[in-house]
């Protein structure tokens, strides 16, 4: 690895033997190339068009045969930027797709080396099918004959089926975290990395989070003036080409689109970063978890959910024999009733859902579950507690018993005194 420093920043060169290895293991990926091409609609109005094309993207050198000649080839040559070094997994969790890539109008020399003033771009991007990374990379394609037409005007260069396209990577931005789900009060790190094929003294970096409609910037960083705005972003890791943003104690206000950019001119990258919320929620009941009535009694059940973001969760009740040789399955209680959504200071909510149970003989031995689901759970909270039912009769003659033993203790307790106190008596007598 070579570092080439601009200002007080260096930008990464990776040299061609770092990926050699790399090479040997996937020297072709199938992509879509999405091309475009634009038109005039039947109200006079210009519109942009997509073609989706199979395609491939080959790592080699001018001269190697082609992998699949019946497609659009973009053969990527080898540079000191390699998009494969940043590959996780293998080659069958990618999405490849290829774009043409618009500067905006900007038209200047790239100032790498064999650039020309009538280089075209592409873009290609890398996307892990679970979302664990998203690659972009910016290709160069030289003509071996300059078009005659501005690179970056409607009238693009053609590209035919069964073409080669020539390429060479020059730039890379990615993030290893392009959506995040986090609890509150807690730190989070959003990956940005970047890496360039020469030493640039026009390199800025930008953090902005857009939440409801505002776009707020957290970070900014220019090379040109070594001057930087905002917090969040290591000045040591930016000079590795890690531009990652971290995220202090979470709260409802944090969660957004964070944007990562990286601009070295003309060649403009970013990367959006979804961060959201996800507080499970806290689940308890009302009663213990054996509880006992007597045949007729009322008695109000209640199960409430906690300190959940965001506010979807959804709790039902659930009855169930704990006969052995049951295999009925669970009935969902049709008697429920709920309390609103409470919102909290800390922007969670609590929800209640209660019944009222009055139990007969047939509902003892059996067990009542309430089951929580919500997003940030992978699998619903169950709390349960099991039923028993006594007669009222044998109840009341269970009290009748109790009362008549306490009774008799009574009495007891009155002989044994009195007994006492006439043996006291006796004892003060003269003879």
């Amino acid at each position: 690895m070579i570092l080439f420093f601009v200002g007080l920043l260096p930008v990464l060169l990776f040299t061609a033997v770092d990926s050699q290895s790399i090479h040997d293991q996937v020297p072709w990926l199938p992509c879509q190339f999405v091309d475009e091409y634009f038109v005039t609609n039947e109200e006079g109005h210009r519109e942009t068009k997509y073609h989706h094309r199979d395609a491939g993207l080959q790592f080699g050198q001018l001269g190697d045969s082609l992998v699949h000649s019946e497609l659009v080839t973009f053969l990527v040559t080898a540079s000191k930027v390699d998009m494969r070094r940043y590959v996780k997994g293998g080659v069958d969790t990618l999405q490849c797709e290829v774009r043409r890539h618009s500067t905006d109008g900007i038209l200047m020399r790239w100032p790498g080396l064999g650039a020309q003033e009538h280089d075209v771009w592409f873009t290609c991007t890398l996307r892990h099918t679970e979302g664990l990374f998203v690659i972009t990379t910016f290709l160069r394609h030289s003509p071996s004959v300059p078009s005659g037409v501005q690179p970056d005007s409607e009238q693009r260069i053609s590209v035919a089926d069964k073409d080669t396209i020539s390429t060479t990577a020059v730039m890379v931005v990615l993030t290893n975290t392009p959506s995040v789900d986090v609890g509150l009060m807690k730190e989070q790190t959003l990956n940005c990395e970047y890496a360039v094929d020469h030493k640039s003294a026009h390199l800025t970096v930008e953090w902005r989070l857009q939440r409801r409609g505002d776009r707020t910037k957290i970070f900014s960083y220019s090379s040109r003036t070594s001057k930087s705005e905002g917090s969040g972003v290591s000045m040591k890791a930016l000079s590795r080409g890690d531009a990652s943003l971290k995220v202090p104690l979470t709260k409802h206000a944090s969660e957004g689109t964070y944007i990562c950019s990286v601009y070295v001119p003309p060649l403009y990258g970013s990367h959006d970063i979804n961060l959201h919320i996800m507080e499970p929620p806290r689940v308890s009941l009302s009663v213990s978890s054996e509880l006992s009535l007597v045949e007729g009694a009322e008695q109000k059940v209640v199960c409430e959910a906690t300190g959940y973001y965001p506010l979807d969760v959804h709790i039902e009740w659930l009855k169930e024999s704990l006969n052995p040789g049951s295999s009925r399955m669970p009935d969902v209680l049709k008697n429920v009733m709920f309390s609103s959504h409470r919102h909290h200071l800390d922007s969670t909510y609590s929800l209640s859902a209660f019944f009222l149970l009055k139990p007969t003989l047939q509902d003892s031995g059996y067990r009542y579950t309430c089951r929580v689901s919500h997003v940030a759970l992978r699998v619903p909270i169950r709390k349960t507690f099991s039923l028993s039912v006594t007669e009222e009769s044998s109840a009341l003659g269970y009290m009748v018993a109790v009362g008549f033993i306490l009774a008799m203790i009574g009495i007891l307790y009155v002989l044994l005194s009195k007994l006492h106190s006439v043996r006291e008596a006796n004892k003060r007598k003269p003879y």
